[in-house]
């Protein structure tokens, strides 16, 4: 059980989901970056169209008083001077039209590959999602089912020795008891020493026995080499 936690806290999905959510995060702050610059430029360009508008509507006003021929000869010269003058500006204007809507291509492609690259990081995250939930749901049944088995062999073994055992469990990375394979404690690796072996020698068979280093039960199994 302890195997299958430390399993579910390391599942190599998490440390990816959390490479992938810092892209996204990332990701978002490079696009919202870019949809200002973007909001920006088309601020810019309304104003110069609005700016050639303008000087439309004022060149065919003047166009119209100039073809009506009414007003002095000095007034119908004014008026062609002011429609020479118009022009010019249109023309001026209509570049920075041009201009800014270059860089409105510019600005939208920018959106565009910046969302594409967020859309993907964020699918990339969802199958994440699913391959972790997957993983955990997994890892939980078993350790249920576990649990359950736990629960039956527990309610076989003395309280007074569950309980010494859970103390040196908690006390000692969840490993409380240990076998002994060739006398050695295969909870820390240590090798008992001959006055230890003798004295787990001669105890009974159902004495509770533990190693002097590192205080866990010891289990006396065949290979023990007792």
């Amino acid at each position: 059980m302890a195997q299958l936690a430390h399993k579910r806290r390391t599942l190599p999905e998490l440390a990816e989901a959390e490479k992938v959510d810092q892209r996204l995060a990332d990701l978002r702050d490079v696009l919202i970056a870019a949809e200002t610059a973007q909001g920006d430029v088309a601020r810019e360009q309304k104003k110069a169209e609005a700016d050639v508008e303008q000087v439309v509507n004022r060149a065919a006003r003047d166009r119209q008083l100039l073809e009506s021929g009414r007003g002095s000869a000095k007034d119908l010269e004014n008026l062609q001077h002011e429609l020479e003058t118009l022009a010019r500006r249109q023309s001026d204007l209509e570049d920075v039209v041009l201009e800014v809507m270059e860089r409105m291509e510019t600005a939208q492609a920018r959106v565009a590959e910046m969302t594409a690259q967020r859309d993907e990081a964020q699918a990339r995250r969802d199958a994440i999602g699913a391959a972790i939930t997957a993983a955990t749901d997994g890892i939980d049944a078993e350790a249920a089912k576990l649990t359950g088995e736990r629960a039956t062999v527990a309610g076989t073994i003395p309280e007074d020795l569950l309980a010494l055992y859970e103390r040196v469990r908690a006390a000692h990375a969840g490993v409380g008891a240990a076998a002994i394979r060739q006398r050695r404690c295969e909870g820390c690796r240590l090798e008992l020493d001959i006055s230890e072996v003798n004295a787990i020698k001669a105890a009974p068979a159902d004495q509770v026995v533990r190693h002097e280093e590192c205080g866990r039960i010891l289990v006396r199994v065949p290979d023990s080499g007792l």
